[in-house]
């Protein structure tokens, strides 16, 4: 018997027990919707993450340390270390700082522009234009190479870097300085002054100093001494930053230029183990030139480097590993349906033992009986993988507006990108699978004596 014919006598079994297969195809079907959505987020979060570092960040940047660990070279330390002045311990971890001479090193280089090294200023307060209002708040470096998304005011374009007496202010702050009568609306921030005062980290005087002092101004030289040295940094609003859709971060922080950050930092540090020290530098990798092979290079200087595309990779194994967890449930819900098959397929040979027990007694061989039913388990996943995938994929077409406007992402953005080779792929595959659950009950079929077949009731 033709294989073509064999598959066309499966469809008419099935079809004349369409309740059964259609329930028995559902239940395939569910693992198929859950795949074929996982694949589709997968895809669709990853081109959006790939959009949006490429629209961000310069793929010729690089993010360089001094501590292999902080770009993936191994666990942050945490336990007893030996002591290294270039080091510093935040919450428990020992991180290694670069130093001036390692700066100084990479801009030195010739396949490396605009190294800048990341500064940490740290300011007591600071106040907005004539209110005595005292506001806390961080105070972060302006990254020229990221696109920040703007609420009012303007910056500058990617690349540039505003100048030394501008601040980027997040508009999370906004309600809070209308709370407190700083302004009216957060169009008011731009062109306001912003005062900050910084506070320097100077040493405890010894006993000699104190008594020094004492000799030579009293008490009010004593209160001098032992009062901290403050400084004051004037600045103008330039912007008020806010989330968008091509942003790739929004941050919390008053971004301040490279100049001014270490100017606060220098004047902070003075005196102590972290002046002129940096928990990184970024720079960027001359055109033409690989910024792997920059990142290897810098390797044998004891200095480690993180590329556009190793961040890429970082986001992508997110993505990957929600992806896989998605797929597992999808995965379970195959399983499943696979013991459905099997079971619905002996019970078919059961009700169908007499007309097997015919086929065979008219010529048709024991094989051709087994492929019967195995097609039959095969039309079944076929069905299931369509239903699921179609399904999967006009709640996606649906759904896809409707996410982009709860994320607030852009017009026509979409995180659920259906491909066809992977559905093609997936449905071939449950097909596969479906046969090789098959494979039990039309095993039993073949093997069905025609004589004590017909004599079946």
């Amino acid at each position: 018997m033709k294989t073509t014919d064999i598959i066309r006598r499966a469809a008419r079994s099935l079809a004349n027990a369409k309740a059964r297969t259609i329930l028995t195809s559902l239940a395939i079907g569910v693992g198929a919707f859950t795949i074929t959505v996982s694949l589709a987020a997968g895809q669709g979060a990853r081109e959006y993450a790939n959009n949006l570092i490429n629209s961000n960040v310069n793929p010729q940047s690089l993010f360089v340390v001094a501590d292999e660990s902080i770009v993936g070279g191994g666990g942050l330390q945490s336990s007893i270390r030996v002591y290294d002045p270039d080091t510093t311990t935040t919450q428990g971890i020992t991180v290694k700082q670069m130093t001036q001479e390692d700066i100084d090193m990479l801009a030195d280089r010739d396949d490396l522009t605009n190294v800048m090294p990341i500064y940490q200023p740290s300011v007591q307060f600071m106040t907005f234009g004539d209110s005595t209002t005292r506001f806390v708040a961080d105070v972060s470096t302006y990254n020229a190479s990221i696109i920040s998304g703007v609420a009012y005011g303007n910056v500058p374009p990617q690349g540039e870097a505003i100048a030394a007496d501008e601040v980027v202010i997040p508009e999370s702050y906004v309600q809070t300085l209308i709370d407190n009568k700083v302004i009216k609306n957060g169009s008011e921030l731009v062109g306001k002054k912003v005062v900050m005062t910084a506070v320097q980290a100077t040493a405890s005087p010894t006993p000699e100093q104190i008594q020094a002092a004492f000799a030579t101004g009293g008490e009010t030289a004593v209160q001098s001494l032992l009062q901290p040295k403050t400084q004051t940094f004037s600045f103008k609003v330039r912007a008020v930053s806010a989330k968008s859709a091509e942003a790739l971060t929004s941050t919390m922080s008053v971004q301040i230029a490279p100049d001014a950050a270490r100017a606060i930092s220098e004047f902070t540090t003075q005196g102590t183990p972290q002046y002129q020290k940096y928990f990184g530098a970024t720079a960027i990798v001359k055109d033409g030139i690989d910024p792997v092979t920059v990142k290897e290079s810098l390797a044998k200087d004891n200095l480690y480097a993180q590329t556009a595309q190793d961040l890429q990779g970082v986001v992508f194994t997110v993505v990957n590993t929600l992806q896989g967890i998605v797929l597992g449930f999808g995965v379970i819900a195959l399983i499943a349906s696979v013991f459905g098959i099997i079971n619905t397929q002996y019970i078919s040979v059961l009700e169908r033992t007499r007309e097997i027990g015919l086929m065979k007694a008219l010529g048709m061989r024991g094989k051709s009986v087994s492929r019967l039913f195995q097609f039959e388990a095969a039309w079944i996943g076929f069905l299931g993988g369509i239903i699921g995938a179609g399904i999967a994929i006009v709640v996606g077409l649906l759904a896809n507006p409707w996410i982009t406007e709860m994320l607030g992402l852009s017009k026509g953005t979409s995180l659920l990108i259906f491909q066809p080779i992977p559905i093609a792929i997936m449905i071939i595959a449950l097909i596969i699978i479906a046969m090789l659950a098959g494979w039990f009950p039309a095993r039993k079929a073949a093997k069905l004596d025609p004589i004590e077949a017909l004599r079946t009731e």
